[in-house]
């Protein structure tokens, strides 16, 4: 069919159905007629969905895999981790052009490097099967990168994933593996990887080869609306020839809105269109070509067309009974599918949310997404009524007192503070774009300013950008089909409200809930003041509501409640807390924690929480509540506290478990002595990770200066160190710190260790526990409990 030539288009394509595939099945090949969407461990995100796509007799071209396996024997073979160490050792990695020269040398070392014999042997014989298959000695083939991690945060390497495109011959099928395989060292994977300790073992990768669609017309589809989140609407994107540029944004679409229901267009949006990519007749790769004058300005897609792929994007939602983001081309009358994956729609949902032109401010990136509006500067307690919703709310630094204000703003930006700081920790939570560490946001960015912060990126550009409005609370937030892990995914939570927002959300528990919140924003006064007052029951009781809001939801799921954490200043912001708290130097390491419980000054306050606890779990039947000791410093000191506890009907038992937060360096040495005071352990990385460090976490100078960073060697085997000895005492262990919500690649390392759980922001629930199911699958060793 002539390119842009109307016709009646197949929604089926002649599935060929490949005798003898099966006995292809080897370590290192497989064709896809044997794999499915839960063989993400050896044939990647790509290849089990073609799978998938091929088993539900779908329009799939011809492919087969070459298996993770294939990727290690070689890396074995060609020692990739030593030898990626000597290239790389004395490059500095802030000295991006030499560490882009050691990443260069890596990938050339990949490409120029020969496969294993047997590797080669199965691999060649496969291609030799295809052939016979689409009845072409020398069929030509699309050669993908498909990673096991693929389209986690961070762990595809910001989409350097490679596509080696019209491949033909054995030779060049080779070198397109090899091209494959060497892409996963970028300068910035291996910044990642290497320099920040997680090159000790090869990033496994598989690659799909695939029957080459030489296509007229190619494109995306979206069985939800991209850019609103709207579950009634199908958005399809179409251009001439091949669909690379499309995929990779170079060029701009004809856009389709239809009616997801009926098919229905809602929208038409044509473009001129002046080139379009098309594979070589003669020898490969792809080649520049003029769009046809009569073209540029015609839809490229028929009403025919756009009626075949809206009913291949119904069939494949139903298929697999989530929204798909699916890559189509059109070859003669058959429309063919070449990808599939889930769409997971965010709170800013938008495909293109980075703001352009040049930024008045810049730093830290801490929350993500892009919000604008009028700049409120709020200096204390007497600037809080001034913000609204919709405000940019502009600070030094945020306190727990903040969070109300917090909730109802379109970004946040700070002077100070890093990415584990209360704004970064707290932004992330509700879903608000957040910027830290600016140094200067409160001098520069004036009252009443009109500004678009880009959370992101961490830039702040002076105006309105055009964009999606933000949804109402629970609107995008991420959710998907729940896939089974042996590492619990739990989730962290401060504002007890937002729990049925986050209904959806497939969750094993909440591994921390900060009571912080309850008592900055409805209780509001300091606790011995209360106390002092004889008023415990204000507090008791709120703080119990509080609690059961979310264990009332989530049961018999467990919620572990870490018992308050305010530090001496943040104390001093409630009301009357002056008269309670001494000025401390640093408070991030002073009177805070079990140290407070403990001391005479403060255990009535201590015991108000104590009964709240009690009330949730008995007077209102929620026994799936348990409780966490946060900074705990000295085995005495749990002891002690354990006996306040008891004293106050809390006593350790079967369906009560008391967790300590393994956040000083101490816990980590003696993990066996404090065993024997617990149930479990959850890892607080940021605290750790400053203690063990000598860093304060909340310097934006040395965040910005790459210092704070829980993956660092020395935080990596402390905590190695806490999971041996916990499991040796059988005892559990997570981690609640923001470094798995922020880092796939830390969580592949927890992973690897055996750790028992992990707990991750609400917006990176569905990322983990994907990231954990793929490296489950593929065999991640487990420590024995």
């Amino acid at each position: 069919m002539a390119v842009g030539q109307p016709a009646p288009l197949s929604r089926d394509a002649p599935i060929r159905r490949r005798q003898g595939a099966a006995a292809m099945a080897t370590d290192y090949v497989r064709f896809i007629e044997g794999v499915s969407k839960h063989d993400v461990g050896f044939a990647g995100g790509k290849g089990a969905n073609l799978g998938e796509m091929r088993r539900a007799n779908l329009p799939v071209p011809e492919a087969f895999v070459v298996t993770t396996k294939a990727y290690t024997s070689f890396a074995m073979m060609h020692r990739l981790d030593e030898r990626l160490r000597e290239r790389l050792e004395g490059i500095d990695v802030d000295d991006l052009e030499s560490l882009e020269r050691g990443a260069r040398a890596v990938r050339r070392m990949v490409e120029a490097g020969k496969l294993p014999e047997d590797v080669a042997r199965e691999v060649v014989a496969a291609y030799a099967r295809l052939g016979e298959e689409c009845g072409e000695r020398k069929v030509r083939v699309a050669v993908r990168s498909s990673a096991t991690m693929e389209d986690l945060r961070e762990a595809s390497f910001a989409g350097q994933q490679v596509s080696v495109l019209n491949v033909r011959g054995e030779a060049q099928l080779l070198a397109a593996l090899r091209r494959c395989w060497a892409s996963l060292y970028t300068a910035r994977a291996t910044f990642y990887r290497v320099k920040r300790g997680f090159g000790s073992r090869p990033i496994a990768t598989a690659v799909v080869v695939q029957r080459q669609v030489m296509s007229e017309k190619a494109g995306v589809g979206f069985t939800i609306h991209p850019t609103t989140g709207d579950r009634d609407r199908m958005v399809i994107e179409a251009v001439f020839g091949q669909g690379e540029e499309i995929v990779s944004g170079r060029i701009a679409p004809d856009t389709f809105v239809l009616e997801k229901g009926t098919g229905t267009v809602l929208e038409r949006r044509i473009v001129s269109k002046k080139e379009m990519k098309k594979a070589r007749v003669r020898g490969s790769g792809l080649v520049s070509a003029k769009v046809p004058p009569r073209l540029r300005n015609r839809s490229v897609l028929t009403d025919a067309e756009l009626k075949a792929l809206w009913a291949l994007g119904r069939r494949l939602e139903e298929h697999y009974e989530f929204p798909q983001d699916f890559e189509w081309a059109i070859e003669g009358r058959t429309a063919y599918l070449v990808q599939t994956r889930a769409v997971t729609v965010t709170a800013k949902g938008g495909r293109n949310e980075a703001v352009g032109g040049v930024p008045i401010l810049s730093g830290l990136g801490a929350s993500p997404g892009v919000g604008s509006g009028r700049v409120k500067l709020v200096t204390g307690q007497g600037d809080f009524s001034s913000v609204g919703r919709g405000d940019v709310l502009v600070t030094r630094m945020t306190t727990p007192d903040f969070v109300p204000l917090m909730a109802k703003t379109s970004a946040i930006v700070t002077d100070e503070g890093g990415m584990t700081s209360h704004a970064a920790i707290v932004s992330r939570e509700l879903g608000v774009p957040c910027v830290v560490g600016t140094s200067k946001a409160t001098a520069v960015l004036k009252e009443g300013m009109l500004v678009s912060v880009d959370g992101s990126r961490g830039l702040i550009f002076s105006g309105r950008v055009s964009q999606a409005p933000r949804p109402a609370p629970g609107e995008g937030t991420e959710v998907s089909r729940r896939v089974e892990t042996k590492t619990k995914v739990y989730m962290n939570l401060g504002v007890p409200e937002k729990i049925k927002d986050y209904s959806k959300i497939p969750f094993d528990g909440i591994g921390l809930m900060r009571v912080e919140f309850i008592i900055a924003s409805y209780i509001r006064e300091h606790p011995l003041r209360l106390v002092e007052t004889r008023r415990e029951g204000v507090f008791v009781d709120r703080l119990a509501e509080g609690i059961a809001t979310v264990a009332r939801e989530i049961r018999p799921r467990p919620l572990v409640v870490r018992f308050s954490d305010f530090k001496t200043n943040e104390y001093r912001e409630l009301q009357g807390g002056e008269r309670y708290e001494e000025p401390e130097s640093n408070p991030m390491i002073g009177w805070r924690g079990v140290s407070r419980y403990i001391s005479p000054d403060y255990t009535e306050a201590f015991r108000m929480e104590l009964r709240a606890v009690r009330k949730v779990r008995e007077e209102m039947g929620l026994s799936n509540v348990w409780v966490m000791l946060p900074f705990v410093r000295t085995t005495w000191e749990v002891e002690r506290c354990l006996r306040l506890m008891e004293e106050s009907g809390l006593k350790r038992g079967p369906d009560f478990k008391v967790w300590l937060m393994a956040e000083v360096p101490s816990m980590v040495f003696l993990a066996e002595e404090f065993a024997g005071l617990c149930d479990g352990f959850s890892v607080g990385s940021n605290d750790l990770t400053q203690l063990t460090l000598g860093i304060d976490r909340d310097s934006a100078r040395l965040g910005r200066m790459g210092y704070f960073d829980e993956r660092n060697e020395a935080v990596k085997r402390a905590i190695k160190m806490l999971i041996e000895g916990a499991h040796k005492a059988g005892r559990t262990v997570s981690i609640c710190g923001q470094a798995p919500s922020v880092y796939p690649e830390f969580t592949e390392y927890l992973v690897s260790l055996g750790i028992d759980s992990v707990s991750v922001n609400p917006d990176s629930v569905v990322k983990t526990r994907e990231l954990i199911h793929a490296l489950e699958s593929k065999g991640a060793q487990r420590s024995p409990v």
